[in-house]
């Protein structure tokens, strides 16, 4: 006859208990759990996601890993490029938008090093807004606008600085080009661990303008005939491939010679007297526009997004007012691209 073998369960001072052995909670999987009449407070082990559970009146919440760790991509709007009218070129390329970038060993702008990453609480808002990016220049001799800052909780990244029009270019997360001044201008600064500097123009026929600053080199200068090259964006494998985002825009040219192209990653390329206007930045990479001349429109910058990864016993609740891709699994991880608006968001 077998024997039947019982814990001892001592009570000490105050409310404290103690157990002879370890305690086992009753097992269950998903489907089993969710077949129970629960009320708040109960406790099972959960077979299929191998962790204790507890019900709070409405969800099972997890027991294991209470800290969720997140990593970002944060990238703001990029910076318009400017035009500029009359007989001599004078416009420039939008810088990129600010690139933070926390994710694995990765790098965030101007090749600086891997940003924090972001510890919450499950069911603790985070704020998130994303960057859009800036109008490009009208076809006069005004500057064109910075693009829009991207949020994520406490970081922000810095939109991208507007391209000079017969001036130096605009600082911002990465820098704007600069367009003719009836001397040589000066490409804006880029902010710091997020992009870097806007190409600088030339004082010589065909008056080429510099290109905007990327996140990973700075902008090309004009020189010669030639205007200067957007700077090239960065890779990150945050959605599990390798995509380049937040190029800069081209510098464009006087006629006679060659527009700058816009730098890998989105950005938009130049345009100028014969060539037309400039080209958009890539929506939701944070590129630069490219510059035009002559009456041309330059182009506007792309827009920003935000981009999470976090552990796939997560899932996410996305706040009104964004908008965003659907919650994918990658491999132990998940991630999601919010590419629109301002809001809130939350894991359980």
């Amino acid at each position: 006859m077998s024997t039947l073998e019982t814990n001892s369960i001592g009570k000490y001072s105050g409310n404290n208990v103690s157990v002879d052995d370890a305690l086992n909670l009753k097992s269950y999987d998903t489907a089993g759990r969710d077949a129970l009449t629960s009320v708040a407070g109960d406790i099972i082990y959960n077979t299929t996601n191998t962790r204790p559970e507890y019900y709070d009146g409405t969800n099972w919440q997890s027991m294991q890993d209470v800290n969720l760790v997140i990593s970002s991509l944060i990238i703001a709007g990029g910076g318009g490029g400017a035009s500029s009218v009359g007989g001599n070129a004078g416009g420039s390329g939008g810088g990129a938008g600010g690139y933070i970038n926390s994710y694995s060993t990765e790098s965030s702008g101007a090749n600086s090093s891997t940003a924090s990453t972001l510890t919450l609480l499950p069911g603790t808002n985070a704020t998130v807004t994303v960057g859009a990016g800036a109008a490009g220049g009208p076809g006069t001799n005004t500057n064109a606008s910075n693009g829009s800052n991207s949020v994520f909780d406490t970081t922000t990244a810095t939109g991208g600085g507007g391209g000079g029009s017969r001036a130096n270019g605009l600082s911002g997360g990465s820098g704007g080009g600069a367009g003719y001044t009836g001397g040589t201008g000066t490409g804006g600064t880029g902010t710091a661990n997020q992009g870097t500097d806007g190409g600088s123009s030339s004082a010589s026929t065909p008056y080429p303008g510099g290109g905007g600053g990327g996140a990973g080199a700075a902008g090309g200068n004009g020189s010669g005939t030639n205007g200067g090259d957007g700077g090239n964006g960065l890779s990150s494998s945050i959605t599990g491939s390798a995509v380049t985002r937040a190029g800069g825009g081209g510098g464009p040219v006087w006629s006679g010679g060659t527009p700058g192209s816009g730098g890998s990653g989105g950005g938009g390329d130049a345009g100028g007297y014969g060539f037309g206007n400039g080209d958009a930045g890539t929506v939701n990479t944070g590129s630069g526009g490219g510059g035009s001349t002559n009456g041309g429109t330059g182009g506007a910058g792309g827009s920003g997004v935000v981009i999470l990864r976090y552990s796939n016993s997560y899932t996410i609740s996305i706040g009104a007012g964004l908008t965003a891709g659907t919650e994918t699994t990658d491999g132990s991880d998940k991630y999601i691209e919010i590419t629109q608006g301002t809001g809130t968001v939350s894991w359980t």
